[in-house]
C-alpha cells in the first residue's frame, strides 16, 4: 500500500533551505536527490504490459537510486538477500549488537568515517578474538555486519547489527560448534569490556582528545547484546532482510505533515516497544535525517572471516558438504518488471523521456503504437 506521506514531501517544500540545514555539500546533494526521486526532474520512461488482457501503459519517473532514499531500497534488499541464500550454513546463527555510548555522538558528527570504520574494526576483532580463544571456541568464524546510526526518534545512535554463525572452522578444516549446546554465543559482559577497551585504545591512536574524555568513556558499561539463536537459517535471511537496506525512517511511519511539521510513529524500547507519535518541525526533521547520511563511498554492510569475499568461495562449499544442505522455502524468481495492475505480465519500455520534461501525449503514443484504444494509462 502506497504511503500517504513521504520524506520527499518535506524536502520539496523546504528545497530552498536544504543547504542551510545540512552540515556539508554531500548531505545537501543527497537530500536534493531524495527530493527529486521519481519526479519529472529525473526523466522517465513509458512501459506497456505484455499481457493482452491487461495491456496497461505505465508512465514511470526514474528513481534516484540513493541508498538513503525510502523509495529505492526494496528491490536492492531483495536482491541482496537472494544472493546470500547460497552462502547459508546448516548451523545456528546469532544476532549480536555493538552500541557506542552517547558520549561519542559529538565526534561522530565531525569524524563519522573515522568512528564508524573503527566500530566495524573493533567489533570484528572482538568476535574473532573470542572465537579463536580455545576457552570459548578455538576456531575461525565469520560475521555479516550492518551499520545503523539512528534511534526511533531519529536521534544519533550508532550501532552494528551482526549475524554470527554458531561455530567456526578448526585448523583441520572441520566445523566446530560453540559451547553451551547452542544456548549462547560468547559471554556478553566479557565482550562488552573487551569492546570498550579496544575501541578506546583505537580512538587514542586515531585522535588526540583530552584524557578526561577517555576516563569518562571507561566509567560507563558498553553494551553488547546477543540474542538467542534463530530458529533456523531461513529465519536468518528473513531477519537480515529487515536490516540490510533499512534507512533512518520509512515513509510508512509518517502520519502527518501539516503546519510546517511532521508527525511519525516511533517505538519506545524502554517501555516494551510501545508505539507513540513524535512531532518535529520541518527544519528539525531535516537536521536529524541528515545526521544519518553516511560519508561518500562508505560501506555500511561488511563481511568478515569465513564469510568474507576472499574466503567464502572456498570455505562455504566445504562446510556445506560437511553440515548438509539448508532447506529453504521455495520462492518465485525475482521479477524486476512485473505489471503492478495484473501482476502477471511483464513491462516492456516503449520510449524514454528526458529530465524536466513531461511525458509524451496520448496522441503521440497512439501514433507510435499504431493504436487508437490506448487509453488505459497508469502513472
Amino acid at each position: 500500500m502506497r504511503p500517504l506521506y513521504e520524506v520527499a514531501d518535506i524536502l520539496q517544500r523546504n528545497i530552498g533551505l536544504i543547504d542551510e540545514l545540512t552540515a556539508n555539500s554531500w548531505q545537501s546533494r543527497t537530500l536534493y536527490a531524495l527530493a527529486a526521486c521519481r519526479s519529472c526532474l529525473l526523466g522517465g520512461h513509458i512501459d506497456r504490459c505484455t499481457n493482452a488482457d491487461c495491456n496497461h501503459v505505465h508512465i514511470s519517473y526514474n528513481s534516484c537510486r540513493n541508498r538513503h532514499c525510502p523509495k529505492c531500497q526494496g528491490h536492492k534488499q531483495e536482491e541482496w538477500v537472494r544472493s546470500r541464500e547460497s552462502e547459508l550454513l546448516n548451523v545456528p546463527y546469532y544476532h549480536v549488537v555493538f552500541t557506542l555510548p552517547a558520549e561519542l555522538n559529538s565526534i561522530c558528527l565531525y569524524e563519522p568515517r573515522v568512528i564508524y570504520n573503527l566500530l566495524f574494526t573493533i567489533a570484528w576483532s572482538v568476535i574473532k578474538g573470542f572465537a579463536e580463544n580455545h576457552k570459548f571456541l578455538g576456531a575461525k568464524t565469520g560475521m555479516i555486519t550492518i551499520l545503523h546510526t539512528w534511534g526511533q526518534n531519529l536521534s544519533l545512535h550508532p550501532h552494528l547489527h551482526c549475524i554470527v554463525p554458531g561455530g567456526g572452522i578448526s585448523p583441520s578444516e572441520k566445523w566446530k560448534h560453540t559451547r553451551g549446546k547452542g544456548r549462547y554465543l560468547f559471554p556478553v559482559k566479557a565482550m562488552g569490556k573487551v569492546f570498550r577497551a579496544r575501541f578506546v585504545e583505537g580512538l587514542r591512536k586515531e585522535m588526540e582528545l583530552d584524557d578526561g574524555f577517555y576516563k569518562k568513556l571507561f566509567k560507563k558499561s558498553w553494551v553488547v547484546y546477543c540474542k538467542r539463536p534463530f530458529f533456523g537459517p531461513p529465519q536468518v535471511l528473513e531477519y537480515i532482510g529487515r536490516y540490510t537496506h533499512k534507512i533512518a525512517i520509512s515513509n510508512h511511519r509518517i502520519k502527518d505533515i501539516e503546519n510546517d511539521s511532521i508527525t511519525f510513529i516511533a517505538k519506545d524500547y524502554r517501555h516494551g516497544g510501545k508505539k507513540h507519535p513524535v512531532t518535529l518541525s520541518d527544519h528539525e526533521f531535516i537536521r536529524r535525517f541528515s545526521l544519518h547520511i553516511l560519508p561518500k563511498g562508505f560501506t555500511r554492510i561488511r563481511h568478515y572471516g569465513i564469510l568474507s569475499s576472499t574466503l567464502k568461495k572456498k570455505i562455504i562449499p566445504l562446510l556445506q558438504e560437511q553440515l548438509g544442505e539448508v532447506n529453504l522455502p521455495e520462492r518465485p524468481p525475482l521479477q524486476h518488471r512485473t505489471c503492478p495492475i495484473c501482476k502477471t505480465g511483464e513491462l516492456v519500455t516503449l520510449i524514454t523521456f528526458k529530465a524536466a520534461r513531461g511525458p509524451p501525449s496520448i496522441a503521440y503514443l497512439q501514433l507510435l503504437l499504431h493504436r487508437t484504444d490506448i487509453q488505459k494509462i497508469t502513472s
